[in-house]
């Protein structure tokens, strides 16, 4: 009996533990194909899409104007998409949105995880 009841601690013990490291697990671990699925512009007109945790946005869609602050989420909205540098991505595209700081900024492509960009649905701005 004691040996059954030792063995319920350490089961649970280890399904604790699990669960606590499963939970703990960063959003931002999903792979970008998942979170490009999940990408989408919805009946407000916005584009709700995984992002890059830390992604930096910019005052305008060149990385030599000022960073505004950072998208610490990695699921967030985007009003409209522009040109502008080209980055990391292979293309141009910066996504306006307003930040985690609540200032306005410009994202570039790579740190959205859209499947193409500019996203299809999503207007110029």
């Amino acid at each position: 009996m004691i040996i059954r009841q030792q063995l319920s601690v350490a089961l649970a013990t280890v399904a604790l533990a699990t669960g606590l490291v499963t939970a703990a697990a960063p959003a931002s671990a999903k792979p970008a194909r998942v979170a490009a699925a999940e990408c989408g512009v919805r009946a407000d007109g916005k584009l709700w899409c995984g992002n890059r945790v830390g992604a930096k946005g910019y005052a305008h869609r060149s990385f030599s104007s000022a960073v505004r602050g950072p998208l610490n989420s990695s699921f967030s909205w985007f009003a409209c998409w522009g040109p502008g540098d080209s980055h990391g991505g292979g293309n141009n595209v910066w996504y306006w949105t307003q930040l985690d700081n609540g200032q306005w900024g410009n994202v570039p492509a790579s740190d959205v995880h859209t499947s193409v960009d500019p996203a299809p649905g999503l207007r110029q701005c």
